[in-house]
């Protein structure tokens, strides 16, 4: 491997969160430079959440560049202080800092619009896609390539958690890496959710190679429950957000209604223009030219002229995720679901057609487990060093992390129109809406009697 010389003058990019991200290698700052990661400031990092949060406005640019300051930081404090003497020795191998940093700073570069709302709409992987930007004809594998022909595969197989060195595959992912510490923070700041803050500097400091990867020393782990409470709160509080959720529902079934209508042909293309043309397309897989071209204000700007559209539907909808008219919601239960028909028919019955105005979703999340071989995604458990050198589960010495290992948070939810809980004196529906509101009590659905 060619390991590039330093920068002369080290560079540096001012950030809220971590104060400096210290730009020391030409291959990093070629990499930021490039037209593909420039792409990530105009994509943001909360997708819709800034329509509850008005301060989220972060981008996916700041994430990735404060993702790769962690694992710089790690990786210098790796290399002076646990370098490896032998082979085999489970201790820090310098070689592996710039594939450890180059893997931190692209990590996200896949992203779509929107983030997870056009995972879920146009059925793409952001891992999948940003190993093909690594591996395809872009600046960015040109730049990788500097450092040598292997280079960009070695990238590539760490986002995709083949590269054989655990230690750094664990890094960029796992319970305890880069990526979490620097969303978590960086999402509470621009939230204003103080709930979401936690000791970074300290678990830095406490982390430790060893032969399975990553540990914390034992001093680290009120520090590592802290992280993991922060981590908990963050998505009940944020990323769980009902109102966030009505607005991404509303995006979702907005971009569905377009892909019908082309599909049906009763649109002309040029209703989504030539760079969304290629997503709305039929059995069309998105090349990376075509994905890299697609960001936020491309979807916004189509979006506010949809608001015009003939079809009554679009329109509606367009109006209302611009002018932040969220779908409403109850919360529903495994006991309380199979009878969601019930709703479904009285909204139907309201005017609005239940495939576009209404809505079943479920958030879930699992705060923190240990490591199940049987599991369909086995997760890297977090281990705690002991002063002998020994090894054991967080869970086995945290009696707090004990209390949530393995517990998932999940919070199922009907969406539906919010005309649906109004009852004023020229309402045309009031005998239906008060049919509908009959079976909610305490923001939760009530079934009837059958």
């Amino acid at each position: 491997m060619k390991l590039l010389e330093k920068l002369a003058q080290e560079k540096v990019l001012r950030d809220p969160i971590h104060d400096f991200i210290h730009i020391q290698d030409q291959l990093i700052l070629d990499l930021i430079n490039t037209k593909e990661f420039q792409r990530l400031r105009r994509v943001q990092q909360l997708g819709v959440a800034n329509t509850i949060f008005h301060g989220a406005t972060h981008d996916r640019f700041g994430h990735c560049a404060g993702a790769y300051e962690l694992a710089r930081r790690v990786t210098d404090y790796f290399g002076q202080y646990f370098a490896s003497k032998t082979p085999g020795d489970g201790l820090w191998n310098p070689e592996e800092r710039m594939v450890t940093l180059a893997a931190a700073l692209l990590h996200d570069v896949g992203h779509g619009a929107f983030s997870h709302t056009f995972e879920h709409l146009f059925h793409t992987d952001h891992e999948a896609m940003t190993q093909q930007i690594i591996m395809g004809d872009t600046e960015i594998h040109q730049v990788l390539l500097q450092e040598g022909p292997d280079f960009p595969n070695k990238v590539a197989s760490v986002i995709a958690k083949t590269y054989p060195n655990p230690q750094v595959v664990q890094l960029i992912s796992s319970q305890l890496d880069v990526d979490r510490m620097d969303y978590l923070l960086r999402d509470a700041y621009y939230t204003g959710a103080s709930y979401g803050e936690f000791d970074l500097s300290r678990i830095l400091r406490m982390l430790r190679p060893c032969q399975r990867g990553i540990a914390v020393n034992i001093g680290g782990m009120h520090a590592v429950e802290s992280y993991l409470v922060a981590r908990y709160q963050m998505y009940l509080q944020v990323y769980f957000h009902p109102v966030s959720r009505g607005m991404e529902i509303l995006l979702e079934h907005l971009l569905g209604r377009v892909k019908e209508l082309l599909s049906a042909g009763k649109e002309p293309q040029s209703l989504v223009g030539p760079l969304l043309a290629p997503v709305f397309q039929e059995d069309h897989d998105l090349t990376v030219h075509e994905y890299l071209r697609l960001d936020d204000n491309l979807f916004l700007t189509a979006i506010n002229g949809w608001q015009d559209s003939d079809d009554t539907i679009l329109a509606d909808l367009s109006q209302r995720f611009l002018g932040r008219k969220p779908l409403k919601s109850i919360q529903i239960n495994e006991q309380s679901a199979p009878h969601l028909d019930s709703l479904e028919k009285i909204v139907k019955e309201a005017g609005f057609d239940p495939r576009y105005y209404t809505a079943r979703n479920d958030a879930y999340d699992l705060p923190y487990d240990d490591y199940k071989p049987a599991a369909k995604k086995p997760r890297t458990q977090i281990e705690l060093v002991l002063a002998d050198g020994s090894h054991r589960e967080l869970s086995e010495l945290s009696t707090l992390v004990g209390a949530i290992k393995g517990r998932a948070s999940l919070d199922q939810r009907f969406f539906f129109p919010r005309e649906m809980l109004d009852n004023g004196p020229d309402d045309l529906f009031t005998d239906v809406h008060a049919d509908f509101q009959s079976l909610i009590k305490n923001d939760t659905f009530i079934p009837g009697e059958d």
